[in-house]
């Protein structure tokens, strides 16, 4: 039994972005392809085979220290946009806002599936699911800018939806269009991991 399951579940790529200076702005612009090496997108500022550790991991790490960069793309559910916009109150959700670079659409929960996972592309390119995006507040300033008002409503509204980061574990390139299938992990749920939560908090 391989331990990589491959599932009827599958995802077609409706957005594509990067982000070359995320100190200067937030705001992703827009691709009709993606060529990924082992760092990433070559231009995007969370490109790169190692980065300086953030707030994600301060139980970890001193802030800065030097990790492997598991954090190389940041995938979002279209679904899960449309989730987000209704519950704020605003037409539509530009991905671009948020900074992301991959918005797919077509499977279910998109935000919830396993860590390790895999989305895989027609012509082999591969990324590993690392876990759940966790919703900031970084895109509020951009969110306001284009829908004065809401900005504060995203953080709340982005709870479980915030898509996934991932990384390369097999070099090609994205396309708009491309359909990417799910591999999941056969390995069952961790039973103690609630034991865990409460002991974090």
């Amino acid at each position: 039994m391989p331990a990589l399951i491959p599932t009827e579940f599958t995802a077609k790529i409706i957005w594509l972005g990067h982000n070359a200076d995320r100190e200067a702005a937030l705001e992703s612009k827009a691709l009709t392809a993606m060529p990924l090496t082992f760092a990433g997108y070559e231009t995007e500022s969370h490109a790169g085979l190692t980065r300086p550790s953030d707030s994600r991991v301060l139980a970890q790490y001193e802030r800065g220290t030097e990790i492997r960069n598991v954090r190389q793309v940041s995938i979002l559910s279209a679904e899960e946009l449309d989730a987000i916009a209704v519950e704020m109150g605003v037409e539509r959700l530009d991905p671009a806002w948020l900074g992301a670079s991959v918005v797919v659409e077509g499977i279910p929960n998109f935000t919830h599936i396993p860590p390790s996972s895999r989305l895989q592309g027609e012509s082999g390119t591969t990324l590993v699911v690392d876990m759940e995006n966790r919703p900031c507040s970084l895109p509020a300033k951009v969110i306001e800018a284009h829908e004065p008002g809401f900005g504060k409503a995203f953080k709340p509204a982005a709870v479980n939806r915030r898509g996934v980061t991932a990384w390369v574990e097999r070099e090609g390139t994205l396309q708009l269009g491309e359909t990417l299938r799910l591999h999941v992990p056969d390995q069952p749920v961790w039973p103690h991991l609630d034991k865990a939560r409460a002991a974090d908090r």
